[in-house]
């Protein structure tokens, strides 16, 4: 028994600090997404996100910017793995929980 409870508390420890590499990953990476609009016939770019209530578009310019896409999808990635491994560790806490007789 002593083996598995020292199994769980090293795969607790494991995901909290996976969560909070992520955490902070998610911190610094932009939000929102990339939107191209077209006017007179030319493309536009315009980074677009929520502060609050408000949607902000900021623009871009004419070229399609790749490094903020891409910082954004590796951001999108990094909410669904903190999604993942924040239910990895419920089911940790639950299984510590259970006491038997």
């Amino acid at each position: 028994m002593k083996v598995l409870k020292n199994i769980l508390q090293e795969s607790e420890q494991y995901y909290r600090d996976i969560k909070r590499k992520l955490e902070r990953q998610i911190r610094v990476l932009p939000r929102g997404g990339v939107k191209m609009r077209k006017i007179a016939g030319r493309s536009y770019y315009y980074h677009q996100y929520r502060d609050g209530e408000k949607v902000i578009h900021k623009y871009l310019g004419k070229e399609r910017p790749e490094e903020l896409i891409q910082q954004i999808k590796k951001r999108k990635s990094s909410q669904e793995e903190l999604k993942k491994v924040k239910e990895a560790l419920k089911i940790i806490q639950r299984s510590k929980g259970r006491k038997r007789g």
